[in-house]
């Protein structure tokens, strides 16, 4: 018997989603399931949403900026910053080159992971009309160098949870490489998990983002809680931040 068709909920974004927000910049605590800008599905992106809740809130009936910085994958889950003015974008963006975004993710598995802690180097290959990178030990043509490091921060009932750091940001970088340790996320069937979410959700959430503010030039740390699912929940206490 064919399982019933999951359909993504499409909700607003409301105060309980916004991690920070100042004049320059908002962070909001991602849903799995939302894409944070429009694709081929049509359906309503993040960006739009939160678009929407700031003009909202502050009466803004020729709606509202909002620079769109980086991106999650959307069935993962966890802090997204967005800018809300011109300036702080241009700055956000030179800082992300910069390497000076350090983004601290935490992912579940079913593997302990050999080593428990490391680091990972593969030149990764993005296949658009897939939707799917392919990790390569060796630089090849159309590449991209990709790098991270990870250790296994705890176990619970089998499942392993992985802290991750990514140095570079590369398209679906985690969930790649970590498959290439062997280690596929939980729920993540296109990079090697025995079967996906009903959800369509994947274990890799977005925990922490720490910056200077490129405006007050003050440090800044956003923690995003992970997903109320009944799942999730069991592992926050193992989580640093």
């Amino acid at each position: 018997m064919p399982r019933p068709e999951f359909n993504y909920s499409n909700n607003d974004i409301t105060d309980k989603d916004v991690l920070y927000e100042d004049n320059h910049l908002i962070g909001i605590n991602k849903r799995a399931g939302d894409i944070v800008q429009v694709d081929e599905t049509g359906d309503e992106p993040l960006d739009e949403k939160v678009k929407k809740y700031i003009a909202h809130k502050y009466s803004k009936p020729n709606g509202a900026f909002l620079g769109v910085v980086h991106r999650l994958d959307r069935p993962v889950s966890g802090v997204i910053l967005f800018a809300k003015t011109s300036k702080a974008l241009d700055r956000i963006n030179k800082m992300f080159k910069a390497r000076e975004m350090h983004k601290t993710y935490y992912a579940v598995v079913r593997k302990k992971p050999f080593p428990e802690e490391g680091t990972l180097v593969h030149w990764l290959v993005k296949n658009s009309q897939k939707n799917v990178t392919k990790a390569h030990d060796k630089e090849v043509q159309g590449s991209l160098r990709s790098e991270l490091s990870y250790k296994l921060v705890g176990e619970l009932n089998g499942y392993y949870l992985i802290e991750v750091d990514p140095i570079t940001g590369r398209p679906h970088q985690i969930r790649v490489q970590l498959s290439t340790l062997g280690c596929p996320i939980v729920g993540d069937n296109k990079y090697g998990y025995p079967r996906g979410s009903l959800r369509k959700s994947i274990c890799l959430h977005a925990r922490k983002l720490t910056f200077i503010h490129p405006v007050k030039n003050e440090p800044v740390a956003i923690i995003a809680p992970v997903p109320r699912d009944g799942f999730w929940e069991k592992f926050e206490g193992m989580m640093v931040g």
